[in-house]
């Protein structure tokens, strides 16, 4: 979770010329495609706590949610076994942990997918698999070395498995990936990043996988609270920028960072790669210098993230392109390390109850004010009857 705001540029002499060359490829693009994400709206279930609901009970609050797709960090059987049948679509995470063995093997790739992933198909919609999180721009520079061939070997084996038309490969970054500058237009790849990403992506374009990029206006706004307009952040009324290269107008950040990732991209040769929002969210809590969380904030943000992306419109700089986003985080996960903001990320407290309304309702009563009923309210209903109480 690293911060930047910025945007896209257009499309240059380069960039274009970079298009012809690739388009051979664009039929091999199109057949292999995997469409891992229903829908504009997605959840990360995120699970370091010792105190959130089970599997099956998350596969309830979802359905009722009528969230159709989630991510969780790992790939753990329980959670699997759990979704199965519900029609849920689940990215699965193959750790940081494991890229270097991955990477020295597709044998090994083609373990980890035997144990993980082809036991749990059909019944359990398993879309993708993200290999890593985060890697590039941070510290460990041996895990950026073996990050493509660990992602190649993984394709490679879902080959082998007849799966690559099913389940996606891909591998979300954070901001860290990009030169902090302004204004979205002039967003580009770090430079000591792009050796790493340019052939990185140059796989993924063959093989017709998406950018994921982790955003959150939150951290930019808590790193620079001074100039920055919390209203641009949480999508309230304010003058929003300009960018004079593009000649667009935003009035929220989160469309600026999104247009920032293609931006980047497009210098990098790959104009025609879609972003997808891998994470973004606002803390309801935070120590005393996290300048911004807490729970209105949070509820500004969700709220008014879920009206937009259920627009299915596009951004400033590519309109027709609807913007598709898994919000950070499902529960609050009391046994992450770090600033207190951390382990309040989620929409729902650790009982299941709501953190705050933004129009969903929980497994318990929640203190949280609300006008919908609590789920265990409900009853005996149909699960039918229910949604139609709640929405």
């Amino acid at each position: 979770m690293e911060f930047t705001f910025l945007d896209h540029m257009p499309t240059s002499q380069m960039a274009f010329s970079s298009f012809f060359l690739w388009l051979p490829l664009i039929f091999t693009v199109i057949s292999s495609h995997v469409n891992a994400f229903t829908g504009t709206y997605g959840v990360n279930y995120g699970r370091i706590a010792d105190n959130i609901p089970s599997p099956e009970s998350v596969v309830t609050l979802l359905k009722a949610a009528k969230i159709k797709n989630t991510r969780i960090y790992d790939a753990d059987h329980q959670v699997l076994s759990a979704f199965k049948g519900s029609g849920i679509e689940i990215i699965v995470g193959l750790g940081n942990e494991y890229l270097k063995d991955i990477s020295i093997g597709e044998d090994r790739a083609m373990n980890w997918i035997k144990e993980n992933v082809e036991p749990f198909l059909p019944g359990t919609k398993i879309r993708g698999i993200a290999v890593g999180n985060e890697i590039l721009g941070a510290t460990d520079m041996e895990l950026w070395e073996v990050l493509l061939p660990a992602a190649k070997n993984v394709y490679s084996a879902l080959q082998r498995l007849g799966l690559e038309k099913t389940v996606e490969v891909s591998s979300p970054h954070s901001e860290a990936v990009f030169a902090n500058s302004f204004p979205p237009s002039a967003c580009v790849f770090r430079e000591d990043v792009l050796q790493f990403m340019k052939p990185l992506l140059q796989f993924f374009w063959q093989i017709g996988s998406p950018f994921y990029i982790n955003a959150y206006p939150f951290l930019a706004y808590k790193n620079d609270p001074e100039h920055i307009d919390i209203n641009y952040a949480l999508f309230k009324s304010n003058p929003g920028i300009h960018d004079a290269k593009t000649n667009l107008h935003y009035d929220n950040m989160f469309e600026a960072q999104v247009d920032a990732a293609y931006a980047a991209l497009e210098k990098a040769g790959f104009p025609k790669m879609e972003v997808i929002v891998s994470e973004t969210g606002w803390a309801s809590r935070g120590d005393p210098n996290e300048a911004g969380a807490d729970a209105q904030n949070a509820r500004t943000y969700n709220k008014n993230l879920r009206k937009r992306l259920a627009k299915k419109k596009g951004t400033p700089y590519r309109p027709k392109v609807s913007v598709r986003a898994y919000v950070f985080a499902l529960f609050n996960e009391n046994l992450k390390p770090g600033p207190t903001s951390e382990r309040n990320f989620g929409l729902f407290k650790a009982d299941g109850s709501i953190s705050y309304d933004i129009g969903f309702t929980g497994l318990v009563p929640s203190s949280a004010p609300s006008s919908l009923l609590p789920f265990k309210s409900v009853g005996a209903m149909t699960c039918a009857a229910a949604l139609y109480l709640i929405f």
